[in-house]
């Protein structure tokens, strides 16, 4: 993989974590950097693991399938793309019933943004699967996904407030062309070699 195609990886994979933070950024009422920032890293370090652990799955069925890796890419990255265009072409809900707006703890409260940093993450370990069938570096694409995350899940929580939930969803939309694209050039190149 290129930089420039890891990077827009990275940033493709964090549209998810970054619609999921505007929307909770919408629902507290004082929000501190520190708590942005904690949130923030929260998801970052969960959305770099996933794709190891989707790269060692899928390290360890390489031989099995090599023939059709390509296709695999391609496959999975349509799903996952399609995925968050679908669920940033959904309605969005009008009011704050699903999210923490001071009647959780704030043990509840962190619970539920784990919660919510697996469930964004889930589609990065997706990746890691077809990442072991491309000529990636893991660590160094792991890496730039959980920066990528760390800084746009801050920046969703810090926007949130202002931006409430329009501009999270139009994230997820993007984001999804962004992998299916990438999904598309990987198909090209191996059906070209």
């Amino acid at each position: 993989m290129t930089p420039t195609s890891t990077l827009l990886l990275a940033f493709s994979l964090s549209s998810d974590a970054f619609a999921a933070s505007v929307s909770k950024g919408a629902c507290v009422r004082r929000l501190r950097f520190v708590v942005a920032l904690q949130t923030g890293l929260l998801f970052g370090l969960v959305e770099a693991t996933t794709p190891i652990i989707g790269w060692l799955l899928g390290t360890s069925a390489y031989d099995t399938i090599a023939h059709w890796d390509h296709w695999i890419i391609f496959f999975l990255l349509l799903a996952l793309g399609g995925k968050m265009i679908h669920s940033g072409l959904a309605p969005a809900s009008k009011d704050c019933a699903s999210c923490d707006c001071g009647s959780t703890s704030d043990r509840t409260r962190w619970w539920l943004i784990i919660a919510t940093a697996i469930t964004t993450s889930l589609d990065a370990m997706a990746v890691g699967v077809g990442l072991a069938f491309m000529n990636a570096n893991i660590w160094v694409t792991a890496l730039a996904i959980g920066g990528a995350t760390t800084l746009m899940a801050t920046l969703g929580m810090l926007l949130g407030r202002r931006l409430g939930k329009t501009v999270g969803p139009r994230a997820e939309i993007i984001g999804g062309l962004v992998l299916i694209a990438i999904g598309a050039t990987t198909l090209y190149h191996h059906l070209l070699a």
